[in-house]
């Protein structure tokens, strides 16, 4: 009989040594949260960009594809590059660069200057994550919720990214997009001090050694190529709902409420900060119950949650269903990243490239097609059609089983 690949509960001489990294981790998470403000600040520029250069739904999704685009294509590249070789300084140049990018944008007139820079910053966010996330693993061992204190670092990142660019820009406009760059700087600056990736290495190798002397060593299981293959179906869903509705919620308070722009960046905060709330409740929930389940449940509650926000009719109940669809599409978050990482334990890079990387950006290539939507039959319309695709989440989160155990993989 095939017995499923539950996570063990970490010992006592394992979780001392989980607790002892707790430094490294929180680095670790911090670096994460400055790599991916600059995911977010991407939505929060869409308005400023469309104020003051009067872009259109097409012109402005098509920035959001650029933060993808390039990040997409070489996510899986720097994952199996970080297989093969340790390259924590990765962790400080990606999101160096990613900050550039973005500080770069507002800089001359040209939609194409615009566009690159944009895309630069995808790359830098693409360099980024398959190092991060598996020194992150490293130090967090099975602990499903350690992990998700990792993820809820990206969280927090996004959602302050509305919270950096609205005053920034509100004060400054385009040309103060340079200043937006500095948390970067000063994050790598720190890093190049500090280098936690040798740390985290020699935390990761300790916890090893602990699970032997418990008698928890994992012995070897092969890679299970298909079960990740419809894992990441899954994530690219959720990536396409994500960036469909974080490209169009502020206008959509905007234009539907004639809102002021600071109140349609404060729903796209509460979108996101929802978010960090339900990456930590996925990884409490898969520690103490299932992961599959979670991951299933957030989907399923992301549904009448999209609908609700896609016919609001009126602000307050916009920013309800905002919150509890920021709960829902990120409840998986976490989860997502420790289960594809044991689809494929001889590749964590590039499982975690993918599921925190490629799978999460790539769903920016879909967001002009919801802006062209947008254009011609108006944003609710569009936001109504990125309600219904949860649903494939769900039919496709049915098919997957608990990664198996190694004398089952073994037989």
């Amino acid at each position: 009989m095939t017995r499923p690949f539950t996570q063990r509960r970490p010992s006592h001489q394992t979780s001392v040594l989980i607790a002892g990294s707790g430094p490294i981790l929180a680095l670790l998470a911090a670096t994460h949260t400055i790599d991916d403000l600059y995911q977010g600040a991407i939505p929060a520029l869409l308005p400023f960009l469309a104020i003051e250069r009067h872009y259109t739904y097409a012109g402005l999704t098509g920035l959001t594809l650029a933060a993808t685009f390039l990040s997409s294509a070489v996510q899986p590249a720097f994952g199996v590059i970080t297989d093969r070789h340790r390259l924590g300084w990765l962790i400080a140049v990606g999101l160096l660069v990613a900050g550039i990018g973005v500080g770069l944008s507002g800089l001359g007139d040209s939609y194409v200057i615009t566009w690159l820079a944009i895309a630069l910053s995808g790359v830098g966010v693409a360099a980024y994550h398959p190092e991060a996330t598996r020194t992150a693993r490293g130090v967090a061992g099975n602990s499903t919720q350690a992990m998700s204190w990792f993820s809820v670092g990206g969280n927090i990142g996004i959602a302050l990214g509305p919270v950096l660019v609205t005053p920034v820009l509100l004060i400054t406009g385009l040309r103060g997009t340079p200043l937006l760059a500095v948390p970067a700087v000063a994050m790598a600056a720190l890093l190049a001090i500090r280098r936690p990736w040798r740390r985290a290495h020699a935390a990761g190798q300790a916890m090893r050694a602990a699970r032997a002397a418990d008698g928890q060593a994992d012995r070897a299981r092969p890679d299970d190529w298909r079960s990740f293959a419809r894992l990441t179906a899954v994530v690219t869903t959720r990536s396409i709902v994500y960036f469909g509705v974080a490209s169009l919620l502020a206008l959509f308070v905007i234009h539907r409420f004639h809102e002021p722009t600071a109140l349609g960046s404060a729903a796209l905060t509460v979108f996101v900060a929802a978010g960090a709330v339900g990456s930590l409740t996925g990884g409490w929930l898969a520690d103490r119950w299932r992961r599959l389940a979670t991951i299933r449940l957030g989907y399923a509650c992301a549904i009448p949650a999209l609908v609700l926000l896609a016919a609001a009719p009126d602000v307050a109940v916009a920013f309800c269903a905002a919150i509890v669809s920021g709960l829902a599409l990120y409840l998986p978050f976490a989860v997502q990243v420790t289960l594809g990482q044991d689809y494929l334990p001889n590749r964590i890079g590039t499982a975690s490239g993918v599921t925190l990387g490629l799978a999460i950006s790539i769903g920016g290539l879909a967001a002009p097609l919801f802006g062209l939507l947008a254009d011609s039959y108006g944003l609710a319309a569009s936001l109504a059609v990125l309600g219904g695709l949860p649903v494939l989440s769900v039919a496709l989160a049915a098919g997957l089983r608990e990664p198996r155990a190694p004398d089952d993989a073994a037989s």
